[in-house]
């Protein structure tokens, strides 16, 4: 029996011409390829690109660091005092929990959002590696931080030398300050990293890595304080209480490198011995937290 007309099979197809052509353009490569994934983490540090909320708590952090530096050289120039009131490197000091709620809250927005939505293997089918992906996530979050803790210093040099104070003195503060902040964004930012990698839960990550920055500094400096307040004009011993906290290793190899801050509460690696061990440390967490970013990327 023969089918209808209408229900019989096509003798010839259809080439239906959409419009898609082949891309005959350079070849970016690898290289370009990680630039981009770097350049767009940073902005997303700090919300460029997102939805508004997201702008909000960077830029609010931003601003709980930098006004205080503001007001400071506000009070110096309007008292006409010779110098700052503060120390570089030690105003970044008293900026450790402002610091800890940004690395908190942006470390898992470069890793755990990619982790939780299952976008990384995206990222792998292009040129890029896993070892690029991880050197630009972590080279962003470093940057990130950086530039945080900058801003308030350059505030601070910028007002000293405008009210006229001496320049060598502030330059070399400043240089300080700088070294001191690129610690920061190393050794604490390694470790937040490293525990945001962790989890695809952002949530989880912003608790883990606030527990234990907040909790770790908080413990160092009661041990710190603890021994201190039984040993008449202070032990040395006590300050390797500092060694557990990320913040507190920091704080406390500037200040013994710098030769900053005075009094009891003054926190410092004990003697060349410490500073050569606590500088050991840091180079430890640093490259650890690589490491384990490497390995957790690595089975991905």
């Amino acid at each position: 029996m023969s089918l209808p007309p209408e229900t019989r099979p096509a003798d010839t197809g259809v080439i239906h011409d959409i419009g898609y052509r082949g891309y005959s353009g350079p070849r970016l490569g690898r290289g370009y390829a990680t630039r981009s994934l770097f350049t767009q983490s940073l902005r997303a540090a700090y919300g460029l690109g997102r939805s508004g909320k997201s702008k909000v708590l960077p830029m609010l952090v931003l601003g709980v660091v930098t006004v205080p530096a503001v007001i400071i050289v506000a009070l110096a120039l309007t008292t006409q005092r010779p110098e700052l009131p503060v120390e570089y490197p030690g105003y970044l000091a008293s900026l450790n929990l402002v610091i800890s709620i940004f690395l908190a809250s942006q470390a898992p927005v470069l890793l755990s959002r990619d982790l939780r939505y299952h976008t990384v293997p995206l990222y792998f089918s292009r040129p890029i590696t896993r070892t690029d992906y991880v050197r630009a996530k972590f080279a962003a979050m470093v940057c990130a931080q950086l530039l945080l803790m900058a801003a308030p210093l350059l505030v601070l040099y910028v007002g000293a030398l405008l009210g006229g104070m001496d320049f060598g003195d502030n330059t070399q503060q400043f240089l300080q300050g700088l070294a001191t902040a690129a610690l920061y964004a190393l050794v604490p930012g390694s470790v937040a990293l490293a525990i945001a990698a962790a989890t695809p839960r952002r949530g989880f990550g912003v608790a883990a890595i606030m527990g234990y920055l907040t909790v770790s500094t908080a413990v160092a400096g009661v041990l710190v304080g603890i021994s201190q307040a039984g040993a008449p004009g202070g032990s040395d011993s006590a300050q390797w209480a500092a060694l557990i906290s990320p913040n507190g290793l920091v704080e406390a190899l500037a200040n013994e490198v710098f030769d900053l801050g005075y009094g009891l509460d003054r926190r410092h690696a004990p003697g060349g011995l410490g500073v050569t061990v606590f500088a050991l440390v840091a180079v430890f967490l640093v490259a650890g937290s690589y490491r384990l970013l490497l390995r957790r990327y690595s089975r991905v």
